[in-house]
């Protein structure tokens, strides 16, 4: 659930290593923990009901070889419990309205069929985080008949949460301890009973910090858990959570692709939210997820023929690059949301591309996540429409140049650059001075 609400666009990015990539660990040491054991993941965002003409828990499953291909470390999976019937919105209503926090939608399958999905995703070398949404329940769902558990108007009458159109949900009470224990309670059951590795918590900073830190408290006596938070600020990182969304760099990318920003304003906000945020804070990136598409359009739509060259730039500027539900197919329509909409697999057209990201955010330690990557260091190209920056960690080095507009540039390079393209095999030097429109490289 969101609470937030052309010009062209080109990433050339520049890879050097002074050794020869390392290939992506497959198993982690017991004593190591998060946010050390997310150092160099990325996470792939699962629509169960739209992911397959199913719309199943085993039909998506049959998905997992493919994106252990792809490279993808984390499954987030949005909510799978029963939606709430009464003041439904549509046909199938919001997955953020919850009527039973211990159940199962049917619609997607059994218990058992999701712990054979974790399970399979374990098998793969994935962990697996549940989409939690502790702010609100449904309007039917048991609790709204206890009182005290959910905040009410001067009639007593239960309300959705203030300030929001979400009228097909009902805005819980934290002054409540019982009801906090109760949704602790539940938060445990999903890490007992399924094995989960971890939660992405809706809209977070809706809900008390001293409630997420208990809960975390209660959570690690389980299990040592990935916390996610869907919050852009920088007290979510006091205890209970590993990464929050970078909404302000998404939003500052839009507003490049709209042609209201330039390449000083990127390094203005990127330099910013390096000083707000704790160093062993993770930044969740994307160029889409399920809120930016149906709401606000496809990447095509946002980000026009530039689509590529921004997901590149997600996933070299800072931080987690996130993949959304058919991504990686080129998807071109905006998922309904509240019906059965499925996802095209019939050309994975950009199955390559993501997977050639991948490969290079694993083997090359400048581009890990919080402190265990290296810090944009930007550089002047002596062109206002162009960003540039090198990200330096040990041996590993990634420079990444990025012309903001649809028309080829003129820059100038350091004397030390010298690449063979990764996608292309062109030579890239200190000679090159043009940057073509939407041309990325990618090179060691």
């Amino acid at each position: 659930m969101k609470i937030f609400t052309n010009s062209l666009f080109l990433i050339a990015v520049l890879f050097c290593s002074c050794t020869t990539p390392s290939q992506k660990e497959t198993a982690v040491s017991a004593d190591v923990s998060y946010p050390e054991k997310a150092k160099d993941m990325i996470i792939y965002e699962v629509n169960i009901r739209q992911y397959t003409p199913e719309g199943t828990f085993n039909a998506f499953a049959d998905h997992l070889p493919r994106l252990k291909d792809l490279g993808v470390d984390i499954l987030w999976i949005m909510p799978i419990q029963p939606i709430g019937e009464k003041n439904r919105k549509g046909g199938l209503g919001s997955y953020y309205s919850i009527k039973d926090y211990t159940a199962v939608n049917a619609e997607f399958g059994t218990l058992e069929d999701f712990k054979s999905l974790v399970e399979k995703a374990h098998n793969q070398n994935m962990i697996v985080i549940l989409d939690w949404v502790a702010n609100h329940t449904s309007f039917d769902h048991a609790w709204t008949e206890i009182v005290g558990y959910h905040n009410t108007d001067s009639m007593g009458n239960v309300t959705w949460p203030d300030g929001t159109d979400w009228t097909d949900v009902a805005d819980l009470n934290y002054e409540n301890m019982d009801m906090q224990n109760e949704m602790i309670a539940s938060l445990r059951y999903w890490v007992n009973e399924t094995d989960i590795d971890g939660y992405r918590c809706d809209v977070a900073g809706f809900v008390p910090m001293d409630f997420w830190n208990r809960a975390k408290d209660s959570l690690d006596v389980d299990k040592d858990l990935f916390m996610l938070a869907e919050w852009d600020e920088p007290k979510m990182h006091e205890d209970a959570f590993h990464m929050t969304y970078g909404w302000g760099l998404h939003h500052y990318m839009n507003g490049v692709a709209k042609g209201e920003m330039n390449a000083d304003s990127l390094i203005a906000f990127v330099n910013k939210d390096l000083e707000r945020y704790p160093s062993d804070a993770i930044r969740m990136n994307f160029t889409t997820n399920h809120d930016e598409n149906s709401w606000n359009g496809t990447v095509f739509e946002r980000f026009g023929d530039g689509h590529l060259a921004y997901a590149v730039f997600a996933f070299t500027a800072q931080g987690m690059p996130l993949i959304y539900s058919g991504q990686e197919a080129g998807l071109d329509k905006r998922l309904v949301f509240f019906e059965k909409d499925t996802i095209d697999w019939t050309d994975i057209k950009y199955q390559k591309f993501y997977k050639q990201l991948i490969d290079i955010k694993h083997d090359n330690k400048a581009l890990h996540n919080g402190e265990y990557g290296g810090q944009p260091q930007f550089i002047d190209t002596n062109n206002s429409m162009v960003i540039a920056y090198k990200r330096v960690k040990d041996e590993s080095e990634v420079t990444v140049i990025i012309n903001l507009s649809g028309e080829n540039q003129t820059i100038t390079l350091p004397e030390s650059t010298s690449f063979v393209d990764f996608f292309s095999g062109k030579t890239i030097t200190s000679s090159t001075s043009e940057l073509p429109a939407f041309q990325y490289y990618v090179g060691s």
